[in-house]
């Protein structure tokens, strides 16, 4: 409750079922009790937001007439100018309807601003986002349009550029001369829970390469932008992802693996197999986990590895990029006295624990020469004593000021889509399926392959 929003706004909620001012009302409160970070809920503030709460039923064109005259009469009422945000929290394949009804009836107002945020997946592959695209333009201009990946609203995500572009000592070093490659992991113990129907349709390089672990690439390896507004960052972004390398037919073998869960056990509970899931296929090939191995084919990062992995049912649940730096040019100590030395790396921790850690080799307190890794630790709840705001609370509020900056462009979107649509069809040909891995473990043994062929390993993340 840090009353970040002005002081005349209000909340429509609508939806196809019928639902009285109150029951919404009521949802709210238990959801907001339930996942506030402000606990326990402060009863009396929520009274007074909660009078900004409103719903109307759309179940047909009626419904959103009646949402428009509701629109309309608060706009009058509270002074807020026709302003309006339309949040499209809905399955996918009823983006196009919505908007379409956006249009047709005349929600947008006629006099303040008007945007609307889509969640993803945007599109099912490249020709269908750019279809959806035209479908929004139909309505909303392309700087009204917010494509929102909640990874770019992570405290840690947004500090990849400060760290990178407010500090003198991280970006002379952040290049072919000195990283060696970049590991990027997002790694979950669920399954796939509640979400069968969506997740046989979309499979891991769908759910979270396409959006997720290309943004953090994008991030990681992109040029300083002229100026921290939403056109320069998102132009290099999007330069990053037009030299990515693309990964054809012909290299998926060598550059891509996918696999899906068996049966096994996380923290010590025995659970099923993907497809024994409910909802899912017997025989059902959809990946749970991805691993690729990528080349940024630009002057930066020419010759540099970035190794990427994704997957479900894994052992701990963990998001981090790891930049790991080049050995010394010169071992100048015993191979004995180097023992326990691992490679310099700079630990972006995106979930659960967000921070950033540095790995470096000090001398254990003995007599002679004794090396050892250590790590020097920022985290954010000991370091700042606040807890950082949820992704969503900050790309929902950048979305009403109008700041596009942690939002993805329909250029970006295509870029993603153009490299993992060739990946996804040579899979969709291959005629073996995913091969199986057991839950609780890392994932499938060709993963280890990938990064081991180089002379590299995954990280214990």
């Amino acid at each position: 409750m840090q009353r970040l929003l002005p002081a005349a706004f209000c909340v429509v909620g609508t939806a196809r079922r019928p639902l009285t001012e109150a029951a919404f009302r009521e949802e709210l409160r238990l959801a907001v009790a339930q996942h506030s970070r402000t606990k326990p809920l402060n009863e009396e503030v929520w009274r007074s937001f909660a009078e900004q709460l409103h719903f109307v039923a759309t179940p047909d064109d009626r419904g959103y007439e009646r949402l428009r005259e509701t629109l309309d009469r608060l706009d009058h009422e509270l002074g807020t100018h026709a302003n309006r945000l339309f949040y499209l929290a809905t399955p996918p394949p009823a983006y196009a309807s919505i908007v379409r009804a956006i249009g047709e009836h005349r929600l947008r107002g006629d006099t303040g601003w008007a945007r609307v945020v889509i969640e993803k997946p945007f599109g099912r592959n490249r020709e269908s986002a750019r279809e959806l695209t035209e479908i929004l333009h139909t309505v909303f201009r392309e700087d009204e349009i917010f494509r929102i990946d909640h990874y770019l609203g992570k405290e840690t995500v947004q500090n990849i550029l400060v760290m990178r572009f407010a500090n003198g000592i991280f970006e002379p070093i952040w290049n072919r001369q000195y990283v060696d490659h970049v590991q990027i992991t997002v790694a979950e113990t669920i399954g796939v829970e509640e979400r069968a129907g969506y997740y046989e349709q979309a499979g891991a390089m769908r759910d979270i390469v396409q959006n997720h672990l290309l943004q953090l690439l994008a991030l990681v390896a992109m040029e300083p932008p002229a100026a921290f507004d939403d056109k320069a960052v998102r132009d290099e972004k999007v330069k990053v992802l037009r030299v990515l390398r693309p990964i054809t037919a012909d290299g998926v073998a060598t550059n891509a693996v996918r696999g899906q869960y068996g049966r096994g056990f996380i923290e010590g509970v025995a659970v099923n197999a993907y497809r024994e899931e409910p909802g899912v296929a017997r025989d059902s090939r959809t990946e749970t986990y991805v691993a690729l191995k990528c080349w940024v084919d630009n002057w930066r990062w020419e010759g540099t590895p970035f190794y990427m992995r994704t997957g479900k049912r894994l052992p701990k649940r963990s998001t981090e990029i790891a930049i790991q730096f080049r050995s010394a040019p010169h071992q100048l100590f015993s191979r004995e006295a180097s023992e326990g030395l691992e490679p310099n790396a700079l630990v972006l921790r995106i979930q659960p624990n967000e921070g950033v850690s540095l790995k470096f080799g000090a001398k254990v307190p003995v007599q002679g020469i004794r090396i050892r890794s250590v790590n020097m630790d920022f985290d954010y709840g000991a370091s700042f004593m606040v807890e950082a705001p949820d992704a969503y609370e900050t790309l929902i509020l950048d979305a009403l000021r109008g700041d596009a900056t942690l939002f993805t462009r329909r250029d970006e979107v295509d870029q993603q889509w153009a490299f993992v649509d060739p990946i996804i069809e040579a899979w969709a040909a291959a005629p073996e399926g995913p091969p199986i891995y057991e839950a609780g473990t890392w994932g499938p043994i060709e993963a280890n392959l990938l990064i081991e062929r180089d002379g590299r390993e995954w990280r214990k993340a």
